[in-house]
């Protein structure tokens, strides 16, 4: 499906401007407007994407900054404004003083079709995180899924609105987030507090807010996150690597610690033993780089993405393309998980790494020794090769997320006991019968 705009009530936003401006913008093309500047002294401009044009010579004065000014109204503690019932944003820029010297005129579009690339994730009810640079289509994506899921999918979205841009200026949100509903902020400093008092007050199914940017803001997603609400939000930064290197923001992804590696495992590992590994599971199961409109480089796995970024490596990705009505996805290039036989298969000396989940990690430590096994048991599940856990356990929200997470397959024993322990160990390793083993299930 070809993106086409759904409207952008342009002609709102050319009232406000002095009449010069207006008679000579109505001689342009402004169907790829993207912002109409006005700077004093200087000449006013028409930005479109990857040029800007002059629309006068006669520079800017100080009367027509004022009266536009006037048109708009108050400009927030942010230095932005909006015009009621459209999607349109005012910025002002000030001199040392306070006063308005310069305005940027943003169009606000909202536009149908802009998330098919991602589609899938947001079904699914992944937490999605996009990134790309300012004016790529961050926000309009973010006004499209908040109107899909909430009129396609029937679900209670809310929308953190701090700037009233995804959802417009005045009381009404536009309709362009659909059946959404919208929660505004008084003061930027107090997004992170309407996040959380939206999960408690409102009982959401889905989140959405723009512009992700202090650490109180990503501790409060976390929050909602983890109180199984689906996330759906913006991120300063181009790529996941950006990200990483945030040490405000590297927190959406896991964090990033420091660690002290033993030796044998700095052996294995071919590295320093001081090494940065991520500190925890990602706020975001799904990141989103935004290249063009008709681009997006995809994370699937977050976890995997992050882990692999520390440790040196490509990240991989998917890329998924729109060429016309039709949507190419690349493979993806992140190298597929190897578990198991495959693990010992390819690393013969290396110790295969078991995760105890609600099990006694001394027994299994103590049925490792007896029978002498290549095998360690591991504090985190992201470092396991395979996890177990009891059969009555299988069902536990946090061991869920650990398996989607780490990808390692689940295998069950019905009792906390040293014998069924060593059954499921020697089934493993040294090919028992399927039939006396017990029940294996593939996790992620």
């Amino acid at each position: 499906m070809t993106p086409k705009s759904y409207t952008d009530d342009l002609h709102l936003l050319l009232e406000i401007l002095p009449a010069r401006l207006r008679d000579v913008l109505a001689g342009l093309s402004l169907e790829d407007l993207v912002e109409i500047v006005m700077d004093l002294g200087r000449p006013p401009q028409a930005r479109f994407p990857g040029r800007a044009q002059d629309l006068c010579e006669e520079p800017v004065t100080r009367q027509e900054l004022d009266q536009t000014v006037e048109e708009i109204g108050e400009f927030d503690a942010d230095n932005r404004a909006g015009i009621e019932s459209t999607l349109h944003r005012i910025s002002a820029l000030r001199s040392r003083t306070g006063q308005i010297i310069g305005l940027t005129l943003r169009v606000g579009r909202a536009v149908l079709g802009t998330i098919d690339l991602i589609r899938d994730l947001v079904e699914r009810g992944d937490c999605v995180l996009l990134l790309g640079r300012p004016g790529i289509g961050k926000t309009t994506k973010l006004r499209e899924i908040a109107r899909v899921l909430a009129d396609d999918f029937s679900k209670r979205v809310i929308v953190i609105d701090t700037s009233n841009e995804i959802a417009g200026d005045g009381d009404v949100p536009h309709p362009a987030i659909g059946g959404a509903r919208r929660m505004q902020v008084s003061h930027p400093d107090r997004q992170h507090a309407v996040m959380i008092e939206a999960v408690e007050n409102h009982m959401p199914e889905v989140i959405i807010v723009d512009e992700i940017g202090t650490a109180a803001e990503a501790a409060a997603a976390r929050t909602i996150a983890e109180r199984g609400v689906q996330l759906i939000g913006t991120a300063h930064g181009n790529t996941l690597e950006n990200l990483v290197m945030n040490p405000t923001l590297s927190d959406l992804v896991g964090g990033v610690q420091t660690v002290t590696l033993g030796d044998d495992e700095a052996r294995f590992r071919g590295s320093q033993k001081t090494v940065s590994e991520r500190r925890a599971p990602p706020t975001f199961d799904a990141v989103v780089e935004i290249v063009d409109h008709d681009e997006v480089m995809v994370h699937r796995d977050t976890a995997r993405a992050v882990d692999m970024l520390l440790r040196g490596m490509d990240p991989g990705a998917q890329r998924r393309l729109r060429h016309g009505d039709s949507i190419k996805v690349s493979r993806d290039t992140t190298p597929p998980p190897v578990i198991n036989d495959e693990v010992i298969a390819a690393n013969p000396d290396r110790p295969l790494r078991i995760y105890p989940y609600a099990i006694s990690r001394d027994s299994v430590e103590r049925v490792l020794r007896d029978l002498r096994l290549n095998v360690r048991t591991v504090p985190r599940a992201e470092n396991a090769d395979i996890i177990i856990a009891l059969r009555s356990r299988a069902g536990d929200p946090r061991l869920q997320r650990l398996l989607s997470i780490t990808e390692a397959p689940l295998h069950l024993v019905r009792k906390n006991t040293t014998a069924q322990i060593r059954r499921l160990l020697q089934g493993m390793l040294h090919g028992q019968p399927e039939d006396k083993m017990p029940e294996r299930v593939a996790g992620g």
